[in-house]
């Protein structure tokens, strides 16, 4: 994974883009050192869970530019007002598809997962492939100390 640059050059230290190069484990840890760095560099407050499920997202989003769409992918992260967030580009114009529930399914539930935890969840064909864009609370509620 290469970083391309910060976004917050140009965006007030809000966001992070990084060119994919499959590897979902550097992906995920690649968004808690952002979140970590935005909590000790800006101070904003940002849980212990908001840190794991933005993980999650990341890695069912990656997982599924990786498996399903040949070529380039690029992951953009961003703080929005109280939430961090997760955008995965990838060249692959077809939109996915949530599939229904099913316990008995083995194996993609990505989608229900991202859209189950997500505060907000969009899909949208760009001029070259898509993005699916996930948005986490930083916060989960008044009680959370953000640590």
């Amino acid at each position: 994974m290469c970083y391309l640059g910060y976004l917050g050059r140009v965006n007030g230290e809000r966001g992070l883009t990084v060119a994919l190069d499959g590897d979902i484990a550097k992906a995920r840890h690649l968004a808690a050192d952002f979140l970590a760095r935005r909590r000790a560099e800006q101070g904003l407050t940002i849980s212990q869970r908001s840190m794991d499920l933005t993980q999650l997202v990341v890695s069912e989003l990656v997982t599924n530019a990786r498996k399903y769409a040949p070529g380039r992918a690029r992951m953009d992260l961003r703080i929005e007002d109280d939430a961090v967030e997760v955008t995965v580009w990838d060249s692959d114009p077809v939109l996915p598809v949530p599939r229904a529930a099913d316990a008995g399914r083995v194996g993609q539930h990505g989608l229900e997962i991202v859209k189950a935890i997500a505060r907000d969840f969009e899909a949208r064909r760009e001029a070259v492939g898509k993005s699916i864009t996930a948005r986490v609370a930083l916060m989960d509620g008044p009680d959370d100390n953000g640590r």
